[in-house]
């Protein structure tokens, strides 16, 4: 098959680190290819974008084909995946994903059983989406055999032959749909891949919870999820991921003053209208959040009362000292995107948080000890108490003033 195009090697395809993985594979004289997000990257014209990605490379050799020409080059390898093919390079703290070219040999709805080939064409008719199945030599000859230039540079994600066919093979295509849509769609998305994806919707409840939320957290990253999240509601496929979601206004009121994409900030408001802790646990299992990511999405749908632009500057402080100033960013973020983005009022709150310091009591229990008051339970109490009253002072009183406050409080319990 001829190169479909030729285009200038980008900065990362004529990076040292890029040559010598390069070098080491082609050694033997094979040819080598560039695959994945690092080509639509250089196609779109973003050739330093990829500096983010690791890079994917497939080639005839075997895996353990792939580790010999890395050893023989003093280049460090980690057998990835062997029994997919997948061998990681690193150099200069750079990641270089190599992959056998594969045919599949049998497929679950998951991960398919795979076999080895030397086919470049046999390989590209297993991929998901007709960009995906680009390929590019070092030297920019582009290889295009499902005419994935023009679906990428129309925006149009489009499979590879039958979409319920790949989709079929492996569930996770139909979150790829929504995800490689949400970055690189224009438009309407593709009918037929559409269509594929409402009829395949309850197929999500075969998925691993780990491949749900790397795809999900993906798409809410995107520059205007609520787009896409919107066709997803329509065609049945939100509710088997988020159940109970009206509507995306809050989403898109989010969108519109955050300067950079939070994907569980972004969730919340998504949950926001119908979302509580006990949502926010659910959809924690069932994408297999983190701990600190489902914790942080149960506050974020179960925000202070008092966090408005009712809100004064001293009951703002004592949230920041309760809560941390990015916990109360996000609540007031959130309070703001309800409004649609009218809520300027909140805008001067917003900097006053990322302004904020944690503060920290003055005084301690060697200071109670150090008074004379006895060890025990009733140290923690006073303490408390002259922590409510510094509080209650809006953090202003001094070490001095604390350490009298202290005193006070042990007289007054008679200690």
């Amino acid at each position: 098959m001829k190169p479909a195009r030729r285009i200038e090697p980008t900065e990362w395809m004529r990076a040292d680190a890029t040559r010598a993985v390069v070098d080491a594979l082609t050694a033997d004289g094979q040819e080598i290819r560039f695959v994945g997000g690092s080509v639509r990257d250089a196609l779109l014209g973003g050739g330093n974008t990829t500096a983010h990605r690791d890079i994917d490379i497939a080639t005839p050799h075997t895996p353990h084909q792939v580790i010999a020409l890395l050893d023989n080059a003093g280049i460090k390898n980690i057998p990835t995946g062997l029994a997919h093919g997948t061998v990681t390079a690193v150099v200069d703290g750079r990641h270089f994903e190599i992959t056998t070219l594969r045919i599949d040999v049998e497929t679950h709805g998951r991960h398919a059983d795979v076999a080895f080939t030397d086919d470049w064409q046999e390989d590209a008719a297993r991929r998901d989406f007709t960009m995906n199945a680009l390929s590019c030599t070092p030297e920019g000859d582009l290889y295009d055999p499902w005419d994935g230039i023009r679906d990428l540079e129309a925006g149009r994600v489009r499979f590879v032959g039958d979409a319920e066919r790949r989709i079929e093979e492996d569930h996770l295509r139909l979150l790829r749909f929504f995800r490689f849509h949400a970055w690189y769609g224009k438009g309407a998305p593709d009918k037929d891949g559409l269509a594929a994806c409402a009829a395949w919707a309850p197929s999500l409840a075969k998925l691993s919870g780990e491949r749900i939320q790397r795809e999900m957290l993906k798409l809410l990253a995107a520059p205007d999820p609520a787009a896409v999240i919107d066709i997803m509601a329509a065609n049945g496929v939100l509710a088997e991921l988020v159940p109970g979601v009206s509507d995306t206004a809050t989403l898109r009121g989010l969108q519109s003053i955050e300067t950079t994409a939070d994907p569980v900030r972004r969730l919340a408001a998504l949950m926001r209208s119908s979302g509580n802790a006990a949502a926010a646990a659910k959809v924690a299992e069932q994408w297999r959040l983190s701990n600190r990511d489902h914790e942080r999405l149960a506050a974020l749908l179960s925000p202070p009362a008092n966090i408005s632009d009712d809100l004064e500057w001293r009951g703002l402080r004592r949230e920041l000292y309760a809560h941390g100033g990015e916990r109360v960013i996000d609540w007031l973020m959130l309070a703001w995107a309800e409004r649609a983005g009218d809520g300027e009022t909140l805008r001067p709150m917003i900097e006053q948080a990322r302004q904020w310091r944690p503060v920290t009591l003055p005084v301690k229990g060697t200071d109670a000890l150090a008074l004379g008051i006895p060890s025990g339970p009733e140290v923690g109490e006073m303490l408390e108490a002259v922590e409510h009253w510094w509080i209650a002072e809006d953090f202003a009183p001094t070490r001095d003033e604390c350490l009298d406050k202290l005193r006070v409080v042990a007289a007054s319990r008679g200690s």
